[in-house]
């Protein structure tokens, strides 16, 4: 059950079936020459969910110039859609390029290529969280976009994994054949495409900071409850999740507790031993994970948050 490490493309070659990459594979290596290695045009992955670096000079990260960076996520992109299974899915999750104080939402740069290569978007969900820099010349940035694409239109979407209470679960029908009877499904109600840390949703997905107990010494750590979400809807148990750019291995977190295969791409060795660590705990049932429906802290009843006396 221990997560396995390839690091050479020989070793990836020899791998004939989905199953040869066993529960749980991390790549030691850039992306590139692992979608090089493998058989040309083999459907694997059913589900594909990143955070890639969003090219703003993070210490794992390369800052490059902004066309630069496009093109080289175009050439990974272009090489991963050949290997998403026929009605899988593909989750892309990004923030802003920022030069100067410029912005550029990397979503709207990035979806002509997913456009092109026969990707269907279904949603641009919004990540809302509460913590981050603070802007000095324009509002300070509190959100993350997840793309969510599919191939092709028969494709999985596990609504009742993920639904949330309604907000009028006595709601009746007031007319028609049904007048009278509930109208809401007993089930909850779709959670729609903001997902955010507070509100009546109880999938509460605050960001990786400070004294978050999944934290690890990644910079831009993904919470595996946002991972989850995406996991349960779009995927089923023994499928597997492929993250390109799997840091600390939050993706592979959430495939092990849930029941998925996971196999991931990372260059840094020091991430990947954290991964291969926090992977383990996940089968072994002792994983750090912040549960998705624990309330989110009060800030109103903190000391710091009582106005001070200006004398």
């Amino acid at each position: 059950m221990n997560p396995q490490i390839i690091k050479t493309a020989k070793a990836v070659k020899e791998i004939k079936t989905i199953n040869g990459f066993g529960s749980s594979t991390i790549w030691q290596g850039g992306v590139e020459k692992f979608l090089g290695a493998l058989t040309p045009e083999s459907p694997l992955f059913n589900l594909v969910v990143t955070s890639p670096p969003y090219n703003i000079g993070k210490v794992y990260e390369k800052r490059q110039a902004l066309d630069d960076y496009l093109a080289w996520q175009e050439d990974i992109i272009k090489n991963i859609v050949p290997h998403i299974v026929e009605g899988g899915s593909l989750c892309w999750q990004v923030g802003n390029y920022v030069d100067n104080g410029h912005i550029v939402p990397l979503d709207i740069e990035l979806h002509p290529i997913f456009r092109k290569l026969g990707l269907k978007l279904r949603n641009r969900i919004v990540w809302k969280f509460g913590h981050g820099l603070h802007s000095k010349k324009r509002f300070s940035g509190r959100y993350e976009m997840v793309m969510w694409y599919t191939k092709g239109d028969d494709y999985t979407f596990n609504l009742d994994k993920v639904r949330v209470p309604s907000k009028y679960p006595a709601k009746r029908h007031y007319k028609g054949p049904k007048a009278g009877t509930v109208s809401s499904n007993p089930m909850g109600k779709n959670p729609e495409d903001i997902w955010t840390e507070y509100g009546e949703d109880i999938w509460q997905i605050p960001n990786v900071k400070a004294n978050h107990v999944e934290k690890t010494g990644h910079p831009c750590q993904f919470p595996v409850a946002l991972i989850d979400r995406l996991t349960l809807a779009l995927t089923n148990e023994n499928d597997t999740v492929f993250d390109p750019f799997s840091g600390v291995g939050s993706t592979g977190v959430s495939a092990a507790r849930l029941k998925r295969k996971f196999i991931g791409c990372e260059l840094d060795g020091e991430y990947v031993k954290i991964a291969a660590k926090r992977i383990q705990d996940a089968f072994d049932g002792t994983a750090k994970v912040r549960p998705h429906d624990k309330p989110i802290y009060d800030h109103t009843q903190s000391k710091l948050s009582i106005k001070p006396i200006m004398e």
